[in-house]
């Protein structure tokens, strides 16, 4: 059974859980907030304070339109957050459903499954990006769509190789004796016990997602203006490196931040739900 109090006991005292779990509150807090308050309008045009440095009414300045940075980078991990969390959704319900079904099928089902994943796979997540923008026209919705099409094989395959390790177990023997079908194996016994790997995966696939969605917008594929971006933030401020070199550093600490935050997350997550590693702690 488990035991959550003793679960965050040994929480507690892992460094890359700690500081992972940190780093991720710290980002969603800045995305809760902008839901509410912001210092200014992240949209908001001020051209007698462009390029202006970090002051006390602007905390990390202004950008070359006048834009309060701070507000931007606010709005940008909402984006970020909002758009990791629906790719990444996706991908996750639509291929752990794939990789459960041939894991309890086999044969030629588990065959067609993961040869399409390897097709799908073949694809990066740049590249459908760039292709759905060729034909729909660049927004964030076919970032959402190429980020999700890019996990789904990801999950499908760590979904399928966890439940096939679950249905050579001696209890999933005794289900079958006593007459259960493989849906109801699978929904009682298999998705229970591949639960920690997917949320450890989750992590990690949350983070590239803000990674990709960074590069999209940076490449003018994703999030459009006015609507705040990171990777767009990098963009039109490229130009301006040497001049206001902040505007470069505050949104790409942003990306280091969340991605580092996530991956330690899940690295800790990782160690606290694998009985092997948590025995050798």
């Amino acid at each position: 059974m488990f035991n959550v109090l003793e679960f965050m006991r040994r929480a507690l005292r892992h460094r890359s859980f700690v500081v992972g779990g940190l780093l991720t509150t710290i980002m969603l807090g800045m995305a809760a907030l902008s839901v509410f308050w912001t210092p200014y309008s992240p949209t908001a045009i001020n051209v007698r304070k462009r390029l202006a440095g970090p002051s006390w009414d602007h905390w990390l300045g202004n950008d070359p339109f006048g834009r309060d940075v701070f507000s931007m980078i606010l709005v940008g991990a909402q984006n970020s957050i909002v758009v990791g969390m629906i790719a990444v959704g996706i991908g996750m319900s639509i291929g752990t459903l794939l990789g459960l079904l041939a894991a309890a099928k086999r044969g030629w089902v588990e065959e067609i499954i993961m040869r399409l994943s390897d097709f799908t796979y073949a694809f990066p997540v740049i590249l459908a990006a760039i292709m759905f923008a060729a034909i729909l026209g660049p927004n964030s919705i076919n970032s959402i769509i190429a980020i999700a099409i890019f996990n789904i094989p990801i999950f499908a395959r760590v979904s399928r190789a966890s439940a096939n390790v679950i249905w050579a177990r001696d209890f999933i023997l005794a289900a079958r004796a006593a007459g259960k079908g493989a849906v109801r194996i699978t929904i009682e016994h298999v998705l229970p016990n591949i639960l920690a790997v997917l949320v450890v995966q989750v992590t990690i696939q949350f983070a590239l997602a803000i990674l990709a969605e960074a590069a999209l917008s940076y490449l003018g594929l994703g999030t459009q203006p006015p609507t705040p971006s990171w990777g767009r933030m990098l963009n039109e401020a490229q130009a301006m490196i040497f001049r206001a070199p902040s505007l470069v550093i505050f949104p790409g600490l942003a990306i280091v931040i969340s991605v580092l935050g996530l991956n330690l997350l899940g690295d800790g997550l990782r160690d606290l739900t694998d009985p092997r590693l948590s025995r050798q702690r």
